[in-house]
């Protein structure tokens, strides 16, 4: 019997992986970009088949990508490459309209249908939302099969939305994370078949060196918006104890952002906390799961950051979207696989619970 390195064991199984999946026609991923001293290199794959473009590096700015869907081309879009990605504001004053959303990890129709219904882009993906601001509180990694064109999205909204008065607020949670510091756990199998496809691996995607990666490392993990906290999982007592403030926060994260192996490597108490697998800022679960934190915490974050409320995703509970704890938090995450796409919007100070046919409900309370 012939022994195989695993590298090439690896390979093969990529490649039985790779054309199982085209019956389901989803292969198109992409398009990757990437830095080196002196060009500019995008891999995609269109139609189950790699392709690679190189530019010089000088031609960063008149770099049209196109984002293409094989069995839906009414879908396809094209984006600009921004001229670089500075470190996002974590400080805002409260717009008079915000749409938010949460862990869409990768269903790509999903948030579309969504902003569509909500009036927040049209189908030619212009922003109609006007000085409006949009507010993703995490998870756009995983499970699903068009993360890629997800990212995207959101990367061509933030510059349009600008130019209209308004914005897009991208902040990192658990997947997120979990993906740039090479935790693959929940990653569709496309993914790994697509990466051998190109020749690059999965783990350089969102590298230092991609374009997306670089854009991923420039957001936050917590914002403070208008009378909202805005983050992933929620401030646990141990983050509360803390006492730092929304931009100490983002400033002590965000170098860690994409560090593997934080607890056997980082000595540094503050970052483990915040990074916490349990009770950091992506994790927590504590206002909805079992034993849930004492409503005291709660105020104790609330005064701590001078918020009215606290906005999270991450913990999927039926009665979601909803409020809770005297409406003191409000959660926003719904099971996007199962259909359930719902989000939260701010309009004319009031709060309601929005979905695909563009109901706009009053927020119920629990």
């Amino acid at each position: 019997m012939m022994l195989y390195p695993a590298r090439l064991l690896a390979f093969f199984f990529a490649l039985l992986a790779f054309h199982s999946l085209k019956a389901q026609d989803n292969l198109s991923d992409g398009p990757h970009v990437f830095y080196t001293n002196d060009s500019i290199r995008v891999f995609s794959v269109e139609n189950g088949q790699a392709v690679k473009t190189v530019f010089p590096k000088e031609a960063r700015e008149k770099i049209k990508l196109r984002i293409g869907f094989s069995n839906a081309p009414e879908k396809n879009f094209e984006v600009m490459l921004k001229p670089g990605n500075p470190t996002e504001p974590c400080l805002w004053k409260q717009p008079g309209k915000m749409l938010v959303l949460s862990d869409i990890e990768g269903e790509f129709d999903a948030l579309r249908n969504l902003l569509l219904a909500n009036r927040v882009i049209n189908k030619k993906y212009e922003w109609i939302f006007g000085k409006g601001h949009l507010v993703i509180c995490g998870d756009l990694f995983d499970r699903g099969l068009e993360v890629s064109a997800t990212l995207w999205l959101l990367y061509k909204l933030e510059q349009d939305a600008v130019k209209k008065g308004g914005y897009v607020h991208t902040i990192l949670g658990n997947h997120d994370i979990m993906n740039l510091a090479g935790n693959f756990k929940y990653v569709a199998k496309k993914y790994f078949a697509n990466s051998e496809a190109m020749g690059v691996p999965y783990e350089d995607f969102y590298s230092k060196d991609s374009e997306l990666g670089k854009w991923l490392r420039s957001k936050n993990i917590m914002e403070k918006i208008g009378g909202n906290l805005c983050l992933h999982g929620g401030v646990s007592p141990d983050v509360n104890g803390l006492k730092l403030s929304v931009g100490e926060i983002n400033e002590k994260a965000r170098p860690y952002i994409g560090w593997k192996d934080l607890k056997n490597t980082v000595k540094e108490d503050t970052i483990l906390k915040l990074f916490n697998s349990r009770d950091g800022l992506f994790w927590f679960r504590g206002y909805f799961r079992e034993p849930v934190v004492d409503e005291k915490v709660v105020d104790e974050t609330l005064r701590l950051y001078g918020v009215e409320r606290i906005i999270v995703g991450h913990t999927i509970v039926k009665t979601n979207v909803g409020f809770y704890y005297h409406q003191k938090v409000l959660g926003i995450d719904v099971n996007q696989h199962t259909g359930d796409h719902q989000g939260a919007l701010y309009e004319n100070k009031r709060w309601y619970k929005i979905n695909l046919s563009g109901d706009k409900l009053p927020v119920p309370a629990h």
